[in-house]
């Protein structure tokens, strides 16, 4: 008698419900992590790492499946194959009519890429599969070495934990937040990229010279490069767009303010902006602005808010009986009124660690996510802050604004691209 296979299936949590009626053919709602060896990946071995990886983390089988009224996951069979990389980053990973996990891990030379699909997961739980992919290919590679050295897990979660959902944990009915949005933000005027393409421009920089350079302003890393970003930004505006705030979406990782182990989603959103057309636009007014609005969203109460005023239709008796398809159409014009209220997005992973004894085979991590507007995603590994820009747009100038002035503040920067531009 053939052995049938036990299937279970997960409720999507609150954020990822939003992706799929959201996704299009430049915002795959996909993201990528990627890790620079010291050395050539050998494809056999990286097959065998993710398949252990997958035994940690089986909520990475699943496939994403159409209910009456929601999404869900469904655990499935589906063996995930490690490809040589030939695809522009972040192609689509969903596709409504076909069955296919919501992850890829490819290669190329000394990268190991993995791609997700946002409703499977967020940066931080991605990183957590990638840092375990990461560990088991080492140990496999040079097992002369690790034999009799065990490599131990920073990352020691249940089962339960990893797919625990933390925004229905943390939900509660007391404190809804129905904040009215603010109104429009500037709108870069460029051309978009054809094909849906999007152009990828990474900087690689000391991540001590930045640090210090924050220190010396007296803010945050994440607020120096947001500061930055507007200001590079405000070069290309014309006087007459002034009247529109430059305005960026920020993610933030609720885990540092909610206890959770989570690999799913489990992030909110800020918004942080500038007037450019009624303030003093020195960079310091900039970051004194920033600053004073990130120390205000960014507090237990400000963010439970947030929380629950976003989870608060999921729990609405009324909007749970919209058939899916209704919901699809609603959800995909609300996305759309919002991208009118944000300029570009900025992400900062922050800081990836490896246990001690993989170090030395590691050069460097990145991450970079589909776009329909322009965005920055940040990290760091040991003295490696790497900034990539992804862009809609066809030109680089908003990009060689920021990088132009790191360097006019004496921090080297090396940079890399797609080569996708068309003028």
């Amino acid at each position: 008698m053939q052995k049938r296979n036990h299937v279970s299936w997960y409720k999507l949590d609150n954020i990822a419900k939003i992706f799929p009626s959201t996704i299009n053919k430049r915002d795959t709602k996909v993201f990528r992590f990627a890790c620079e060896l010291k050395e050539e990946v050998d494809r056999g071995t990286l097959q065998e790492a993710l398949e252990q990886t997958l035994d940690d983390f089986p909520v990475y089988r699943s496939v994403l499946k159409r209910g009456l009224f929601w999404y869900y996951l469904e655990t499935s069979t589906i063996k995930p194959i490690v490809q040589l990389e030939t695809k522009p980053p972040c192609s689509p990973l969903y596709h409504q009519n076909k069955k296919s996990l919501l992850f890829e891990v490819s290669y190329f030379h000394n990268r190991i890429n993995l791609e997700v699909f946002h409703s499977l997961s967020d940066g931080t739980g991605a990183l957590q599969f990638l840092k375990s992919l990461v560990r088991y290919y080492l140990i496999k590679s040079h097992p002369e070495v690790f034999m009799n050295t065990p490599v131990l897990n920073d990352y020691d979660a249940s089962l339960t934990q990893k797919k625990d959902d933390s925004f229905l944990k943390y939900y509660s009915e007391n404190k809804p937040n129905f904040k009215i949005k603010s109104g429009p933000a500037y709108r870069i005027r460029l051309p978009r990229l054809s094909e849906s393409r999007i152009s990828v421009i990474e900087g690689k920089i000391p991540l001590n010279n930045m640090i210090q350079k924050a220190r010396d302003y007296h803010v945050t890393l994440t607020v120096l490069v947001a500061a930055l970003f507007m200001c590079a930004i405000e070069k290309e505006m014309a006087i007459k767009d002034k009247k529109y705030p430059v305005k960026l979406v920020v993610p933030v990782n609720l885990r540092k303010y909610f206890y959770s182990e989570t690999v799913r989603n489990f992030f909110g959103l800020i918004d942080i902006s500038y007037d450019f057309g009624k303030a003093d636009n020195s960079l310091e007014n900039v970051m004194q602005q920033i600053a004073k609005t990130m120390n205000e969203e960014l507090t237990i109460e400000s963010l439970t808010e947030k929380m629950n005023g976003s989870a608060a239709l999921e729990h609405n008796i009324f909007a749970r009986s919209v058939p899916l398809f209704l919901k699809d159409i609603v959800l995909h014009e609300v996305d759309r009124i919002s991208e009118k209220e944000r300029t570009a997005a900025l992400s900062n992973v922050g800081k990836i660690d490896l246990p001690l004894e993989l170090k030395p085979y590691v050069d460097s991590f990145d991450v970079i996510a589909s776009t329909n507007v322009m965005q920055i995603c940040m990290c760091s590994y040991e003295n490696n802050l790497t900034i990539t820009f992804t862009s809609a747009y066809n030109g680089t100038d908003i990009q060689k604004n920021f990088f132009r002035s790191l360097t006019q503040m004496g921090i080297p920067v090396q940079i890399t691209s797609n080569n996708i531009n068309e003028s």
